[in-house]
């Protein structure tokens, strides 16, 4: 699997307290959506079981 493209809409208050809360990590929005992201499926994984990949 590689690196997929995802594009979406945000709300631009949301997007600059995204941006600075990833600034303040040292980070990108990329990659600060990323680790968001990849709590998220750790949390859900964790209570309900590995997600397959089909």
């Amino acid at each position: 699997m590689g690196i997929k493209h995802l594009s979406i809409r945000i709300d631009e208050t949301m997007l600059h307290k995204l941006h600075f809360i990833a600034d303040y990590e040292g980070r990108s929005a990329n990659s600060q959506i990323n680790i968001l992201v990849r709590d998220c499926i750790q949390k859900y994984e964790k209570e309900h079981g590995e997600i397959p990949i089909k």
